[in-house]
C-alpha cells in the first residue's frame, strides 16, 4: 500500500483524505454528496468523479467508513459485534473491489436485550486512541446522535447512543419553544449555556426543564438571543446527568470544536477533565484499520 484514500461518507457529506504509508495526510477534499444525494446505482460514479486523480495513482488502496455501508449506501456492511478491536473490524471489511476498495463495518452492542449501533464513529474512536496513545478510555462523540464509548485494552467494549442533537433540533424547530427562540442560533452565550447545564444536572427530567426556556423568556429573565445556548445547555446537561462519572475521571471528546467546546464546558460542572481530538481522528482510524489489514496473515486480497 503506497497510499491510502481514507473516505468518510456520511448522510449529508462526503470527505476524503490521501494518506502516505506512514499515515500523514497529504491532501483533503470535502463534497456535499452525502449518501442521501446519490441515486441508487450511482455510488461508483460519484466516488470516481470526486476522487479520480487519487484512485488512478498506482498503489492506492481505498477504505470507506460511515453510512456508505448502510442499507441506503453503496454496499451494506453487516455490523461487527462488540467487544471489537482493530483486527475484528479488519476481518469483516466488505469489498467493493477486491484489493482496491473496501467498506468498514459499523459496530453493534446490546444492553438489556436492546441493540445499539454506530457507523463511522468506530474509526474516529480508534483514531483518537492512537493520536493520544491510549488503550483504555471513555470517549464521547457529540453530534446529532451522540455516542458514549468505553474502551478497554484497545477494544471497544460497549457504547450508548443519545439523540441529543436531534432532540435539540426538534425542540428548536417544532415545539412551542420555536415561537420564542430567534431565527438563528448565533454565537454561543457561555453564561446562558452553563445555566442550562446546571439546571439539567440538578433536575429530574428534560420533559420538565425544557419548558423553562419559554418561561424565562416570558418573564424576561433571559434575552431571546441567549435562549438557543440555554436550550443547548439543557439537552447536553440531560445527557451528562445520566452518566456515572466520577470527579477527576478523564473523558476524551472527539469531533468538531463547536460541539466539543460545549461538552467540555458541561463536563467541567461535574469536575471531569477532558482531552479533545478533532475530526482528523477519522483519517487516523482508517489508517489504523488499513495497517491492521496489511499486517494480518491474509492481508489485502
Amino acid at each position: 500500500m503506497k497510499h491510502l484514500l481514507a473516505v468518510d461518507w456520511g448522510t449529508s457529506s462526503l470527505r476524503g483524505a490521501l494518506l502516505d504509508r506512514h499515515g500523514k495526510v497529504l491532501q483533503e477534499r470535502t463534497f456535499a454528496r452525502g449518501i442521501l444525494t446519490v441515486p441508487p446505482g450511482e455510488f461508483a460514479t460519484v466516488f470516481e468523479a470526486c476522487f479520480e486523480p487519487w484512485t488512478r495513482a498506482a498503489g492506492t488502496f481505498c477504505l470507506i467508513s460511515g453510512m456508505a455501508g448502510s442499507r441506503q449506501g453503496w454496499v451494506e456492511a453487516p455490523y461487527c459485534a462488540c467487544p471489537a478491536g482493530l483486527d475484528d473490524i479488519a476481518r469483516q471489511l466488505v469489498w467493493v473491489t477486491p484489493g482496491c476498495i473496501a467498506i468498514v463495518p459499523g459496530l453493534r452492542c446490546e444492553q438489556d436485550s436492546i441493540p445499539d449501533v454506530m457507523r463511522g464513529e468506530e474509526t474516529q474512536v480508534f483514531g483518537a486512541l492512537q493520536l493520544l496513545d491510549l488503550r483504555d478510555a471513555v470517549l464521547v462523540l457529540p453530534g446529532t446522535h451522540s455516542k458514549w464509548v468505553r474502551v478497554a485494552s484497545n477494544r471497544m467494549e460497549h457504547f450508548t447512543t443519545f439523540m441529543t442533537g436531534e432532540f435539540y433540533a426538534l425542540l428548536r424547530q417544532h415545539s412551542i419553544l420555536a415561537r420564542t427562540l430567534p431565527g438563528d442560533d448565533g454565537d454561543l452565550d457561555v453564561d446562558a449555556f452553563n445555566q442550562g447545564v446546571a439546571l439539567a444536572l440538578h433536575s429530574a427530567s428534560l420533559l420538565q426543564t425544557a419548558f423553562s426556556a419559554r418561561t424565562l423568556s416570558l418573564f424576561e429573565r433571559l434575552p431571546a438571543a441567549a435562549l438557543p445556548s440555554y436550550l443547548s445547555g439543557l439537552v447536553i446537561g440531560e445527557e451528562l446527568r445520566t452518566q456515572p462519572l466520577e470527579a477527576g475521571a478523564q473523558v476524551v471528546l472527539v469531533g468538531a470544536d463547536t460541539l466539543t467546546q460545549r461538552y467540555e464546558l458541561a463536563l467541567a460542572q461535574r469536575r471531569v477533565p477532558v482531552r479533545r481530538v478533532g475530526q482528523d481522528a477519522a483519517w487516523r482510524g482508517l489508517w489504523a484499520i488499513a495497517s491492521a489489514l496489511s499486517s494480518s496473515p491474509t492481508g489485502i486480497p
